[in-house]
């Protein structure tokens, strides 16, 4: 139906990809499944799902390489699945631009709960009320030295030029303006930023502050040692 998420799910194997289509669409969705990386990037490219599930280790085109490939077209979300919560694969699927993970075997209800976390958090990009950023700003554009955000337009510039963010780099950067100078959390930012109502994996975060940090400047963004990030005001 139009009004039908449209998930496109990648994996190779045969049980994993008909049991969790099949839940998936109980719960709603409307899934296509493919078997490999090529086939999956076809049906992104004819269908432009709402959310991409990527299986890292996929025959063709690796869910990695995938990743990439869908980034470098679109800003939808993408959701890497990992048998390896520990595996470096999860660090190169968030660096080629996906927006969380899943480590296989997964529980139904938690994958769904994931997608579903994921789709409210680009439903509406913004950071939620956190109060007026400490910061220059004329209607609605905020001012860090050479960086501006324009809140209203959800656009960036850096020295006047466009930026392009993923829209949970931009909620993250949203987070970080609302409150500059003040140091943020892992934890506090995995609840605003990825709507997780429970404990998740920093690295999530670490490694969507280090994208942010090679688009707006490697310097905007401090570390403070073992109590998380902040913006320099």
């Amino acid at each position: 139906m139009a009004d039908q998420t449209h998930v496109l799910f990648v994996e190779d194997d045969d049980v994993i990809r008909e049991a969790t289509q099949l839940a998936l669409e109980r719960d709603g969705f409307a899934v296509t499944a493919m078997p490999d990386g090529l086939s999956g990037l076809e049906a992104f490219r004819a269908d432009r799902p709402d959310i991409a599930l990527l299986d890292v280790m996929v025959p063709g085109l690796d869910g990695v390489s995938l990743c990439r490939r869908i980034r470098d077209e679109s800003t939808v979300p993408v959701i890497m699945l990992s048998a390896r919560a520990d595996s470096i694969d999860v660090v190169l699927g968030l660096e080629a631009g996906a927006d969380d993970y899943v480590t296989k075997p997964f529980d139904g209800a938690v994958l769904v709960a994931r997608i579903r976390a994921v789709l409210r958090r680009f439903g509406h990009a913004g950071g939620g009320d956190r109060g007026e950023p400490a910061a220059a700003a004329t209607g609605g554009v905020l001012t860090f030295g050479e960086l501006e955000i324009d809140t209203e337009g959800m656009e960036v510039r850096r020295a006047g030029q466009p930026v392009a963010l993923t829209p949970t780099e931009m909620r993250l950067l949203l987070e970080f303006s609302s409150a500059p100078g003040t140091v943020l959390s892992r934890d506090k930012l995995l609840e605003r930023v990825w709507d997780y109502g429970w404990g998740g994996d920093t690295r999530v975060v670490d490694v969507h502050v280090q994208r942010l940090r090679t688009k707006i400047g490697q310097d905007r963004i401090e570390t403070v040692r073992g109590f998380g990030y902040k913006l320099k005001a």
